[in-house]
């Protein structure tokens, strides 16, 4: 028996019986996005649930022997795939079927040649240079565990091995079982060593210098500081190859003196001091960086600082499946055993980018999000140093301290305390979620706390943090019109028309709401036309309105 409560995503698709009951099942769909998980994280297609819905239809029987059949048909039209079927009774006592495609270790393809790959909720087809991407980081064995420098497994650097043993043992995200193994079952155990060799992996975190070095791509990190004319004016570098991945996080931290400057903001009588860059968010993205880069490709990591921002360059495209877009919400793992050590030394979170937590940051000191941009042999993030709204920040921990408010609650709140007010589609946009379903979750008790409001219904109800409580826990913010009622903004337009006739939607803009989002001043004004109270003369940017 189970309760379902579920949303396609990532790894979940619902796929309606009448698809595989009908007189020509549609069997190549199915193949489709069995390839698709495949080649993405896994994932779980559930047979007898329509799109929408939260169980399968009330009295719904499975046919004998279709389950069967899936399997078989699968298997006919796909390659690299694996699939399981498991019969599920849901607690309307109705039946479906739940299918587990686990991720594949080689690419994964229908039979007649085509890739595809699970982005978000949808399958996209892969085509030209993804598809050489796709089999070069499916190989057959991942560039972690080749041994092909052939170095004994007994030349590693003492030091190194030392430190990250003590570190391992030390940690609490380590299972005792694994505390307990000697030197040599530990390294065998993260796979830092291989049939008596050390691994590319096992060079980089515990090797020599010299066999660093002949790896030739081991990371290396430019950090280059420009003043307000953008000249260079201060750089270091990690070129040496003598620090491993897991020591160059801190090196670089501590190297460089401008991630820990702070400043001071006014705090009521009082003045609280702040970091310029907030020290988790720098080591997020010098993590990333480093887990996640494509260690079959040659490039340096550039950490360029101007003076309002920082930004973080890392050679080679994002991971198959992952887009500046979906980043929140999907996991794509590209050094699965490097992730492990650094998870396992608390130095990131294993199941994410890390991107929810420098949201979650970001968002609590006022700052606006973070910026992730794509080329096509690069992936650059930068973030503000800017403080938007300083009275946001006392306003958050208030909240926090008296709701003990979730990730995603802080998340949704501090971007509104920013913009004033959201419509559902904006924070839809915003937060990456695809559509204004998926935004419950991450609004979760607000409401219901009347910590935030709303008016207006679907896509149009436009979300705001309660005056009530502004007032309530002292959060001064000016006064501003971004939430006015239609009514209002009608009588604002009207007015302005009979003050200044003949005039352009940006002059009227300007005058009468700024903070209004311009798309609903069009939006009104075109329902003030419609109604028959204004006419105007013109078409697009020579567009001049008139009472009527």
């Amino acid at each position: 028996m189970l309760n379902l409560d579920i949303n396609e995503n990532q790894k979940l698709d619902l796929k309606s019986l009448a698809l595989f009951t009908k007189r020509n099942p549609d069997w190549s769909e199915l193949a489709k996005d069995c390839v698709a998980f495949a080649n993405a994280q896994g994932g779980v297609i559930l047979v007898g649930i329509e799109d929408g819905e939260k169980a399968p239809p009330s009295g719904q029987q499975i046919p004998e022997m279709l389950a069967e059949k899936i399997v078989k048909r699968a298997g006919e039209l796909t390659v690299n795939v694996n699939i399981a079927v498991e019969l599920k009774i849901a607690d309307n006592g109705s039946e479906y079927l739940e299918l587990n495609i686990p991720r594949s270790n080689s690419s994964a393809s229908t039979t007649d040649g085509r890739y595809y790959i699970r982005v978000a909720d949808s399958c996209k087809p892969l085509v030209g240079d993804d598809i050489q991407r796709l089999l070069n980081e499916r190989s057959s064995q991942p560039w972690e565990t080749l041994t092909n420098l052939r170095i004994q497994a007994e030349c590693f650097d003492s030091a190194k091995l030392k430190a990250l043993v003590a570190a391992l043992k030390s940690s609490d995200r380590v299972k005792s079982s694994v505390k307990e193994k000697s030197e040599k079952e530990l390294l065998e155990h993260y796979l830092l060593t291989l049939d008596g060799y050390l691994t590319n992996l096992g060079v980089l975190c515990i090797g020599r210098q010299v066999d660093r070095a002949r790896l030739g791509t081991a990371p290396v990190i430019q950090f280059i500081k420009y003043d307000e004319r953008n000249r260079k004016v201060n750089k270091l570098l990690w070129d040496d190859y003598s620090l491993s991945p897991v020591e160059m996080v801190e090196d670089v931290w501590r190297a460089v003196p401008d991630f820990r400057e702070q400043y001071e903001l006014p705090h009521g009588l009082f003045r609280i001091s702040m970091p310029v860059y907030d020290e988790m968010v720098v080591r997020e993205l010098l993590v990333n960086a480093i887990v996640h880069r494509p260690y079959t490709q040659r490039g340096d990591i550039f950490l360029n600082l101007t003076s309002d921002h920082l930004e973080v360059v890392n050679p080679g495209p994002l991971p198959l499946g992952v887009t500046p877009k979906n980043i929140l919400h999907t996991t794509v793992r590209r050094n699965e055993h490097l992730a492990r050590i650094f998870h396992d030394l608390k130095l990131m979170e294993r199941e994410g980018s890390g991107f929810d937590l420098m949201y979650e940051i970001l968002l609590s000191q006022a700052r606006p999000l973070p910026v992730l941009m794509e080329g096509n042999d690069r992936v650059s993030v930068t973030i503000r140093k800017v403080v938007l709204k300083p009275e946001i920040i006392d306003f958050i921990i208030r909240a926090d301290r008296a709701f003990q408010l979730t990730q995603r609650e802080r998340i949704s709140l501090g971007l509104l305390a920013q913009h004033d007010s959201m419509t559902a589609r904006d924070m839809v946009a915003s937060l990456e979620l695809g559509s204004v379903e998926n935004l419950s979750p991450w609004m979760g008790r607000l409401l219901s706390l009347k910590l935030v409001a709303k008016k207006g219904r679907t896509q149009a109800v436009r979300y705001f943090v309660d005056p009530k409580v502004l007032k309530s826990m002292d959060f001064i913010q000016a006064t501003t019109l971004s939430r006015v009622e239609t009514p209002r903004l009608k009588a604002l337009l009207l007015e302005d028309l009979q003050r200044y006739p003949g005039t352009a939607i940006s002059d009227m803009h300007s005058r009468t709401a700024p903070e209004v989002d311009r798309r609903r001043v069009k939006k009104v004004l075109d329902t003030l036309v419609a109604e028959g109270k204004v006419v105007h003369s013109g078409e697009k940017r020579w567009r001049r309105y008139f009472l009527n």
